[in-house]
């Protein structure tokens, strides 16, 4: 969108003039003025009555105190702009106009009898000279504040949000002529707010009016400019804007309009990640830090979704060494890109290699001596493991076991196994052969006394394979969305929260635990399929497949007998599994337990 520019504008006005020196000829002029018309004021006016030499030096003086002054409050410094007219410029200017009437007026007490002044008159012209100065500014703050307003063509918009977050748009939006949307109204729930106005935008009224008032502003867009707002707030506005025909963007988070303020390009349409993810997760970096920075860190499954996810985010953290270890290739050369920027793969940071293989894992170990592992290498897809289960078997029961004892025999500090919420009260072989997992690194954890530990948590949105890449390609490409029932529900969150919470409860983890992280409130599957076909403008249609075998209706993050307790962290619970023994694994009663709908509580033979 082109916003054409006013003609006048402060920047080509300063680029002709020295705005300092104009600004200091205004402020002489209104001394002058201020002077003569109090002393006209003092005697009421009678010109014969006035010593007018006596008042033309006081001019005189005032034109240098005010220079003086003027250099020392900056208030005339070199290459400044028509920046006047704020707090910081209106109380230099209050103290320069004082210190110089002041100095004017103690001249006048002292010497006004002998050369016959009144005493009151630099009291008066002080005051008059202050607010003509300040109006001064104040008109030309308003001029160019209106020649950096949005153009007609912009968008107009309402704003949801009064706050500091939605006060910083306001004012990037009102300065900023090539601003896409024109703030038309703000909307906010806080009666304190009610027919206020912020930066010139007023206060039109609550949620619950946004459609009324859309209608009478002919506002085309609303702005979530919200810091707290959650998935569920999202989706009610969502609702709203749905209803009154108006498009919603999303403001970046807060942390970003505090360091880097607001641009056109950080508002972008609500995603249906936004409607049900949630708000960043607060992790304490000194915690991560402590076991990260300057250790030997390996990442298994570094090519997934998650995995590749980890490397970055343990990147940051300055870790000794950051091996990558996958059995895809192509996965591996994407991590590589994320954490060093480059696919060339001729670097030792990545690793070909297969969980299944224990002498591979066993020499890479003994060879790397990684300090500490995060174990993200698995198969995931529970319909497949049904048909496969040999598969979930060879891969998350024996891999994983393969890696523990390789972690153990290098000395490895920290374990961080992923797990996952189908390992509570497994049905499927999915989730069984997580649970057994879960159980097996709780076994070495005690053994050794250092921090093996599960973590477990439900679906995460965009990973590779997932709900919403799948329905996203269907819509895409005009197909129906297949979902299991109509009452379905699970539990998401996104790819960095996950991590973030992974990273954090290896710094608060204790051996043998299993880490649950806190996942807010199921989503209805049907309403992600219906909002994501609604956002896409499509007539697609939505097929109801039936529960698939293993499939729960509605996961559960606990199983049973799992006692909850968060010591340090609010949003990860810390509860404990029965562990299992390497010697104990039977794969028989493993596949025995396939296709049971309850999970049998005395979990022998796994």
């Amino acid at each position: 969108m082109t916003v054409k520019r006013p003609m006048w504008s402060s920047e080509s006005f300063s680029a002709r003039f020295p705005v300092g020196r104009i600004l200091y000829v205004i402020d002489v002029l209104a001394w002058m003025f201020a002077i003569l018309l109090a002393a006209l004021l003092r005697y009421e006016f009678a010109a014969n009555s006035i010593s007018w030499d006596i008042f033309v030096g006081a001019i005189a003086g005032a034109a240098i105190l005010q220079l003086c002054f003027g250099l020392v409050f900056h208030l005339y410094r070199k290459g400044m702009r028509f920046r006047t007219g704020g707090f910081e410029d209106t109380v230099a200017v209050g103290l320069a106009v004082g210190a110089v009437g002041g100095i004017l007026w103690i001249f006048s007490l002292i010497f006004g009898g002998m050369l016959g002044i009144s005493r009151g008159v630099m009291l008066i012209a002080l005051t008059i000279a202050l607010i003509l100065m300040l109006g001064v500014r104040l008109i030309a703050r308003m001029m160019v504040s209106n020649s950096r307003r949005p153009g007609p063509d912009s968008a107009p918009a309402l704003v949801l949000g009064g706050g500091y977050v939605g006060t910083h748009l306001i004012q990037w939006m009102m300065s900023d002529p090539s601003s896409p949307f024109r703030p038309v109204g703000i909307i906010d729930d806080d009666p304190n707010l009610a027919k206020r106005k912020i930066r010139g935008v007023p206060v039109l009224g609550t949620m619950d009016e946004i459609g009324e008032i859309a209608e009478r502003t002919g506002a085309d867009n609303l702005i979530v400019a919200i810091s707290t707002a959650d998935a569920a707030l999202l989706r009610r506005i969502q609702n709203i804007a749905d209803r009154s025909g108006l498009s919603v963007k999303v403001m970046p988070a807060i942390g970003h309009v505090v360091s880097k303020g607001v641009h056109g390009s950080d508002l972008r349409d609500l995603s249906i990640e936004d409607l049900l993810g949630r708000q960043p997760v607060e992790t304490n970096v000194s915690e991560i830090a402590d076991y990260l920075t300057r250790k030997r860190v390996l990442v298994t499954g570094a090519g997934g979704s998650i995995g590749a996810q980890l490397c970055t985010e343990i990147s940051k953290y300055g870790p000794a060494e950051l091996i990558m270890l996958d059995r895809d290739e192509t996965g591996l050369q994407q991590a590589l890109i994320n954490v060093e920027g480059n696919g060339l793969l001729d670097t030792d940071a990545v690793v070909l290699a297969d969980i299944r293989e224990p002498e591979t894992l066993m020499k890479i170990f003994q060879e790397r001596q990684p300090q500490v592992v995060f174990h993200a290498a698995a198969l995931k897809h529970l319909p497949m493991l049904e048909q496969y289960p040999d598969e979930a078997w060879k891969t998350n029961v024996l891999g994983t076991l393969h890696v523990l004892e390789a972690a153990e025999a290098a000395g490895v500090e920290t374990f961080v196994n992923i797990s996952t919420d189908k390992a509570a009260n497994p049905t499927s072989a999915l989730g069984h052969s997580k649970r057994v997992a879960e159980k097996l690194t709780g076994w070495f954890g005690q053994q050794t006394g250092k921090k093996y530990l599960s973590v477990r948590f439900g679906n995460v949105i965009g990973s590779r394979g997932s709900m919403l890449p799948t329905f996203i390609r269907l819509i895409n490409e005009g197909k129906p969305l297949t979902v299991t029932h109509p009452d379905a529900t699970r539990y998401f969150m996104t790819i960095p929260e996950a991590c973030q919470l992974v990273l954090q409860a290896g710094g608060i983890g204790r051996a043998g635990e299993v880490l649950i992280l806190e996942m807010g409130e199921p989503v209805s599957i049907l309403d992600v399929a219906q909002r994501m076909i609604a956002m896409s403008g499509k007539n697609i249609e939505i097929v109801y497949t039936g529960l698939r075998e293993g499939e729960k209706l509605h996961e559960e993050l606990v199983g049973a007998g799992e006692r909850e307790d968060r010591p340090f962290h609010p949003k990860v619970s810390h509860t404990q599994v029965k562990t299992l023994a390497p010697t104990k694994l039977d794969k028989d009663g493993f596949m025995s337990r396939l296709g049971n709908s309850l999970y049998d509580a005395k979990e022998t033979g796994e």
